[in-house]
């Protein structure tokens, strides 16, 4: 018998999390107690830079995948040269310098921090040679779909929740690999995920992507349940225009994809091409991505080493992720207006757990 997989959005829900539709700086602050095994909580920033480096930073309380025991902080950095080098750096750090407010975001992991209010944000980490020092500051309102949870079980008492407090900025970063330190200009993107079930043991695979084209800022994911809650798909679609949301209901989204092909590597089904379309009565829109190239693969088991990676193999785990580069097109017709079409480069996402 299966068991239901719901986006949290009745009034008893808004209730039940003590939040309304006005969001509040407590959400990005620590929304759960990581010393309790079975919790997890990140904080996640990624920037697309102008002299065409990306950066992604983030601060955890402990893994998603496997988030038993109690406090195990780490930081991870990755930093994508313009020159085509990949750094990364996972970190993993003594309990006993974790602290975080739970008023607003202010995580301090040892000498590292991520603080901010919903629109400013400093980061600044140093992960072994990778140092990163950003200044974010929101041009998109904060939002989540409805109450941000999603809820599993009969009873709603399995959790994953997700806040994009900043789903698009101007971003200010000095970045340092090795020696070598650059300071320069993008735009860049934060949110804040949190949960009491372990993702693998809910989530089978998502699509997620996010950006901006022209006057608009876009943030997407089509989430598929695992087998126990029956493989449901929850949709998610924001579409902003000039930092207002414009577009967010997910029960108006239809999601689709094509062109599916086997990855080599990874042996994981890709879509060469998936699209959002969301219709209400005062707004049309269609999100196009096109893949052309896969710019990134990684197979968990893979990435262990020793013991648990011989653990994994022989279960037959196969989890990974992969991230792609192409094009995102966006069709927009608000009130029976003229269509309005934009078309620029993007970069998305593909989870299987």
């Amino acid at each position: 018998m299966s068991q239901k997989a719901i986006i949290a959005k009745s009034p008893a829900h808004y209730q039940r999390f003590g939040i309304t539709n006005e969001i509040q700086p407590f959400e990005d602050g620590l929304r759960t107690d990581p010393s309790i095994s079975g919790t997890y909580e990140w904080w996640y920033f990624d920037a697309h830079l102008d002299n065409g480096a990306k950066i992604v930073t983030t601060f955890f309380t402990k893994s998603a995948e496997n988030p038993k025991g109690g406090l195990a902080p780490k930081i991870q950095i990755d930093i994508d040269l313009p020159d085509g080098s990949k750094h990364s750096r996972l970190v993993a750090f003594d309990p006993s310098l974790f602290s975080a407010s739970k008023d607003q975001c202010d995580v301090q992991i040892g000498d590292n921090s991520f603080v901010g209010d919903l629109h400013t944000y400093r980061i600044q980490a140093t992960v072994e040679d990778l140092a990163v020092d950003i200044e974010l500051t929101g041009q998109t309102e904060p939002w989540r779909p409805e109450t941000g949870h999603i809820l599993y079980g009969d009873d709603e008492q399995g959790e994953f929740g997700w806040l994009p407090s900043v789903p698009y900025g101007i971003v200010n970063v000095t970045y340092r690999v090795g020696d070598q330190s650059t300071t320069t200009t993008g735009h860049g993107y934060h949110d804040h995920n949190w949960g009491n079930i372990a993702l693998p043991t809910v989530v089978n695979n998502w699509y997620w992507g996010r950006g901006a084209v022209g006057e608009y800022t876009f943030i997407t994911a089509y989430i598929v349940s695992e087998k126990k809650y029956d493989y449901t798909a929850i949709p998610i679609f924001m579409l902003a225009k000039n930092g207002k949301v414009i577009a967010d209901n997910g029960e108006n989204v239809t999601f689709e994809k094509s062109g599916i092909t086997i990855d080599e590597i990874t042996g994981k089904p890709v879509a060469d091409v998936h699209s959002y379309a969301y219709d209400d009565k005062n707004l049309r829109a269609t999100l196009t991505y096109t893949r052309h190239e896969t710019i990134l693969r990684t197979k968990f088991a893979d990435a262990m080493s020793g013991f648990m990676k011989l653990v994994l193999k022989l279960i037959g785990f196969d989890g990974s992720y992969l991230r792609f580069t192409g094009d995102v097109t966006i069709d927009v017709t608000e009130h029976d207006a003229q269509p309005d079409q934009r078309k620029d480069t993007a970069i998305w996402e593909l989870m299987y757990f």
